[in-house]
């Protein structure tokens, strides 16, 4: 029996991708094992959204190559979809795909096979539906991603993604239902929406992101509903009304944010300014007072001013964000910031994301410690010692306690230590 082995690199879009894929080769006969193991073929998704992302995905293709010269190596996702060419010249490289025809991955692989050298699938990205891809299951986890939506047209200075995501396309709803059902019968109490843009979708159908929430929502057997991160602009008072009413949607909300200046945010190209970003919080905490807002921060960006970052260090405090994830600047050939001066050292960038990383643990203690006392549902995952498991609460605070993994389970938080709160097991 052929066996396949998979890594991704990259955002939880190109693990959905993944899934997808390993599942196509399942039911084209294949075995996957881990990627450290021996295998016949071994697919790296790759990730273009950074430099680092760049050499990991290129580095892990090379070292598959050398480690296993006998083997078929593939090579899709974002790099892939830019770097096509070069990709296909690599050692041991088979078949390169974009971010289409992964559906037919496993046919692919088996044309490419008896062709020599690679077989190169990446086309141009223009006028392409929503690529159908089957995911059924998602291994070893409680949770399972869903991606509802593809591309976007968004063209921040910054970002490489939508020349190698293309434009924004949606999953259809019928197939939204669909999916959401084959999940809740595989076991999947709990489904993440998401995609590349999660925000644009339904653009061009009749449908909206709130329609495919509370479809998915009002699916049997589907006990919770997390949502991708969203732009700031598509929180307005209906919005967040509407999803107040729906008791099993998680009450935690990543909101691109990636500065508090709003003159670095021009140069970024975002399409808010610090004010209307910060309305937006306020109007999901006066729908939902309990909520978490996440984030993402970009320290470092050309020409930003000391004046500049201490900005975003004062908005960081004035939101009280739940958690922050904070990435230093990298730059990318493509984009308008690559052009742009004042281009700031690696150390500069590297000092900047420590303060700001540094806000952000004080920020999530705190959050986490406002749950103290209160009693919260947690959907455990994972065991961590005789009798106790940990996993998440709708707010995403991870939390250990006495319980089955795989389970709801109401509990009481009684200890914070650091990020991670303690609970015994109550009554609902």
């Amino acid at each position: 029996m052929k066996t396949i082995a998979a890594v991704t690199l990259g955002c939880k879009v190109n693990q959905y991708d993944t899934e997808a894929m390993l599942e196509a080769f399942e039911r084209s006969g294949y075995t996957i094992v881990p990627f450290q193991q021996q295998a016949d073929v071994y697919l790296v998704n790759t990730c273009t959204v950074t430099g680092t992302g760049d050499q990991k995905s290129l580095k892990t293709v090379r070292r598959a190559a050398r480690q296993h010269p006998g083997s078929a190596i593939i090579v899709c996702g974002c790099l892939a979809q830019r770097e096509s060419e070069r990709i296909a010249q690599m050692e041991g490289v088979k078949l390169v795909l974009g971010v289409q025809r992964r559906a037919e991955v496993a046919e692919l692989l088996e044309k490419a096979m008896r062709e020599p050298g690679a077989l190169n699938m990446v086309a141009p990205l223009k006028n392409i539906p929503f690529e159908h891809m089957v995911v059924t299951r998602h291994e070893g986890k409680t949770r399972a991603t869903m991606k509802i939506q593809e591309g976007c047209d968004r063209y921040c200075s910054y970002c490489i993604i939508p020349s190698v995501r293309g434009p924004v396309r949606s999953m259809p709803m019928n197939e939204v239902r669909a999916e959401a059902l084959r999940l809740a019968n595989a076991g999947y109490p709990e489904i993440v929406l998401t995609g590349i843009h999660l925000a644009s979708y339904g653009r061009g159908t009749p449908d909206t992101l709130l329609d495919a929430i509370q479809a998915v929502h009002n699916t049997p057997g589907i006990e919770r509903v997390r949502l991708g991160s969203l732009e700031p602009k598509v929180v307005d008072a209906e919005f967040a009304r509407s999803l107040a009413e729906l008791p099993n949607l998680a009450r935690q909300f990543h909101l691109s944010l990636q500065s508090g200046s709003a003159q670095v945010l021009r140069r970024m190209r975002r399409r808010y300014t610090p004010e209307e970003y910060y309305e937006a919080c306020e109007i999901l905490r006066r729908f939902m007072p309990d909520c978490a807002i996440t984030t993402d921060v970009i320290a470092g960006f050309p020409g930003e001013t000391e004046e500049e970052h201490m900005e975003t260090e004062e908005f960081l405090q004035r939101v009280a964000f739940a958690r922050i994830h904070v990435f230093p600047y990298s730059r990318r050939e493509g984009t308008r910031a690559d052009e742009l001066d004042g281009q700031l050292s690696e150390a500069e960038k590297q000092s900047r994301a420590r303060r700001l990383i540094a806000i952000g643990n004080k920020l999530e203690e705190r959050f986490v410690l406002s749950l103290k006392g209160t009693a919260q549902r947690v959907l455990f995952e994972q065991p961590v010692g005789e009798g106790q498991a940990e996993g998440y609460t709708g707010s995403y605070v991870r939390v250990r306690a006495n319980a089955t993994p795989g389970t709801f389970q109401w509990v009481r938080i009684y200890e914070v230590q650091g990020a991670t709160a303690l609970g015994e097991a109550i009554e609902s």
